[in-house]
């Protein structure tokens, strides 16, 4: 399986704008899709947003328009943008991959904390 890193999380304000970024250990990932997931204390984990290698992407609902996902193949890396942060967005925000045709995801990064509060 392939190693995940993140990196980025922290303390903001309702507003700020944060990047967090995830380290893939291998190259070769034009055949995986990644994710950003996060969970909140309280709640389960939900998707914020996956990107193919190849470009497509898609969102949670919910958070289109304040978070971006995008890769650097050269880097191996995968960012996720987050924009006018809002104390709702307070969570432990995970990376994860699988490979195409594998329906769950299969590798997971150890998380970055993310808070945001006045």
């Amino acid at each position: 399986q392939v190693q995940l890193t993140e990196s980025g999380g922290g303390l903001v304000q309702p507003g700020d704008s944060l990047r967090l970024s995830c380290v893939a250990s291998e190259r070769g990932l034009s055949t995986y899709v990644m994710g950003w997931f996060r969970q909140a204390p309280g709640k389960e984990r939900e998707i914020v947003a996956s990107i193919q290698w190849g470009g497509f992407t898609t969102y949670a609902e919910t958070l289109k328009g304040r978070f971006t996902i995008s890769k650097d193949a050269a880097t191996n890396t995968v960012y996720l943008q987050m924009n006018n942060l809002e104390p709702e967005d307070t969570a432990i925000y995970y990376c994860a991959a699988h490979r195409l045709g594998v329906q769950i995801f299969e590798s997971w990064g150890q998380g970055t904390q993310v808070t945001v509060s006045s």
